[in-house]
């Protein structure tokens, strides 16, 4: 039994051997490998690696830069998912119905998230654009003040989650749609039936059946967010005065323009351990709203 038991077990290793090696060398070999960086000093020139044990950490939590570049993810995180969920899940429910023309409207609500990142944020950059932008025209045409979308502090973070929210919101939708259209009539019409109004019936069965698609979304649109990179380098380069960088541009700016490969290494450990206890959290919390 025993040696049928270890024969089993054998054949399941060896089929799972060729999606193995890939996971090894180009996933838990290059993590490791930062998580050594991570311990040392190096300028990506020199040939010695001076080990510095947990200075990087050290310096990181020290760096008034790494608190404003945690606060803006967070900001980043919240200003993006939700946004985008939320005008998602709208959209999917104004189109699930028998709308004439759904499958172009869907199709024009999906296109955003198929143009690559560097051409729309290029195009957004013409929008933002303070004197002749179509922002700025769209508010001269309300009576209000134009603003300086890239360029004020106040309003560059906000310039790109706008961006991102559009890019977004169509992908949201598309699985939504999906997560929609495979609740149970039966369901929806023994509630209707029970005297439930349309606000009822979506908030107590629709709502807690798509459960599993909002966590789903909840967890690869955090992750997404926290690896932001395209827009923010083409719209504003972190700036203006950090407002707009995050932990990844963090990451971007020590290793490929201040050339300090070990800190640059604990800013990863860093995202890679948050990215992992957002997704613990969104895991625990979506398997408790599957179950009620």
């Amino acid at each position: 039994m025993n040696k049928r038991l270890m024969l089993g077990d054998l054949k399941a290793f060896l089929f799972t051997l060729p999606a193995m090696i890939p996971l090894m060398v180009f996933w838990f070999i290059p993590l490791g490998y930062v998580v050594y960086l991570s311990f040392t000093e190096w300028d990506f020139m020199s040939p010695v690696q001076l080990f510095v044990g947990l200075d990087n950490y050290r310096y990181l939590f020290e760096n008034p830069a790494f608190y404003q570049s945690l606060r803006v993810t967070i900001w980043f995180c919240l200003g993006s998912v939700v946004p985008s969920m939320a005008i998602g899940l709208l959209l999917a429910i104004m189109l699930s119905g028998k709308l004439k023309g759904g499958s172009i409207y869907r199709t024009m609500m999906f296109a955003p998230w198929v143009t690559p990142t560097v051409a729309v944020s290029i195009v957004w950059s013409w929008i933002y654009e303070p004197e002749v932008g179509l922002a700025n025209s769209a508010l001269s045409l309300l009576g209000l003040e134009g603003v300086k979308w890239l360029l004020d502090p106040a309003w560059a973070l906000v310039a790109v989650l706008i961006m991102t929210v559009w890019k977004s919101a169509g992908w949201c939708m598309i699985f939504y749609l999906a997560a929609i259209g495979s609740v149970p009539k039966d369901q929806l019409e023994a509630a209707e039936l029970d005297g439930a109004n349309r606000w009822q019936r979506f908030t107590r069965v629709t709502l807690p059946l798509i459960s599993p698609t909002t966590f789903f979304l909840v967890i690869v649109q955090l992750v997404a967010a926290i690896q932001t990179y395209d827009q923010i380098n083409i719209l504003t380069q972190g700036g203006p005065s950090g407002s707009t960088r995050t932990l990844l541009y963090l990451y971007y700016q020590s290793a490929f323009s201040s050339f300090q490969i070990g800190e640059a290494s604990a800013v990863a450990i860093t995202i890679i351990l948050g990215c992992a206890a957002l997704s613990l959290v969104s895991f625990v919390a979506g398997r408790k709203t599957v179950h009620y």
